[in-house]
């Protein structure tokens, strides 16, 4: 949901239905033409990084108001990113209710947040061992987790939480072994396991699913891609009809520049890298700067020269594809069908659908 997928528009829209509407806090100058005139073509990292974070103060305070004082808004933040701490310290300035943070261990979030105990703290984790590791951390500063976000790498878009790509589908990730093995490790460290909400993810596109997710133990869902297909969705339509076309067949797994798998429409560029690939990263080099963009990762496959991460700029083509641009954009996707096919439905309708529990 990254690179301005999920903003204002989508965010708002979902909190006014009574859920948790979840902004991507990544590069969201994007959506704000003055932020792009003034660094859109600039290579000064703190004018980029100051842009981000007026555009990330921006998004929340219109996502509030176009929620109407319905629901919530939270802010996703990468751990992997650079501005992981700017963003997470801005987004509470700003008015966020929560903070959602994966994509690596958010172990210095409770420090970052110490300012405003009022924002709930959700990290992601895909193992109980990691929720665990998180709390035990969190707790040594005052803090547990208000919820925790179980996000499954065989069913999830984006950066998954499993090591290797032959890790994706393993059975240890199934919401039936892990969800309960979380609440055993909560109370193992004398929390009120019950008073942590269980949040599962990945996968979750019907009631049926809903349902699944609840019998496994879960309190609440996360949907992720069917609401980037929405009306409401703050990318393209292009964007939108790529994701919805897509078949089995036409998604991938692949590791991303972080070092991370991830999943991704087969595009035209994705094809294209996937043939070069072992090329590329048999020839990673390390280099002195970022030359295509402006240090948006912490760690970086193709400017740190790590050759079992992906050799091409994440920001580049996610922003391709937020602008609709099929032939070089990167299209994060979960594995599953989408609630309506093909059809483009309003954020009303698919909450209505979820909720349509037998």
């Amino acid at each position: 949901m990254g690179i301005g997928v999920s903003a204002h528009r989508l965010a708002g829209s979902v909190a006014r239905e009574g859920c948790v509407g979840t902004l991507s806090s990544v590069d969201l100058r994007r959506h704000h033409h003055d932020l792009m005139q003034a660094t859109g073509r600039s290579r000064d990292q703190q004018a980029i990084e100051r842009a981000n974070l007026v555009a990330l103060d921006r998004e929340i305070r219109a996502a509030r108001e176009l929620a109407g004082g319905n629901g919530l808004i939270a802010v996703n933040i990468m751990r992997a990113v650079s501005q992981y701490a700017a963003y997470a310290r801005q987004a509470c300035v700003s008015g966020a209710d929560a903070l959602v943070v994966g994509a690596g261990l958010a172990l210095d979030l409770p420090e970052l947040a110490e300012d405003w105990p009022e924002v709930a703290l959700i990290p992601i984790v895909s193992e109980a061992r990691a929720a665990s590791l998180i709390a035990r951390r969190w707790l040594r500063r005052g803090r547990a987790p208000d919820a925790i976000v179980i996000e499954h790498p065989g069913l999830a878009g984006g950066h998954l939480g499993a090591a290797r790509l032959d890790e994706v589908a393993d059975p240890r990730f199934e919401f039936t072994r892990v969800l309960p093995a979380i609440r055993r490790g909560l109370h193992d460290l004398g929390l009120d396991a019950d008073g942590i909400a269980l949040i599962a993810a990945g996968g979750i596109n019907s009631p049926a699913r809903v349902a699944q997710a609840f019998a496994a133990g879960a309190d609440a869902v996360q949907v992720g891609t069917p609401f980037a297909v929405t009306v409401e969705g703050d990318a393209h339509p292009n964007f939108k009809r790529v994701l919805a076309a897509a078949r089995s067949d036409d998604i991938v797994v692949f590791m991303s520049v972080a070092g991370l798998p991830a999943r991704a429409v087969r595009t035209p560029w994705l094809a294209h890298y996937l043939e070069k690939e072992a090329l590329l990263q048999s020839r990673a080099r390390a280099r002195r700067q970022c030359s295509l963009g402006w240090d948006c990762l912490a760690q970086c496959g193709l400017r740190d020269g790590l050759p079992r991460a992906g050799q091409f700029c994440i920001d580049h083509h996610l922003a391709a594809a937020l602008r609709g641009d099929v032939e070089r954009g990167l299209f994060f996707r979960g594995s599953e069908p989408l609630p309506f096919g093909s059809e483009i439905r309003p954020v009303r309708d698919l909450v209505a659908h979820l909720r349509e529990l037998r």
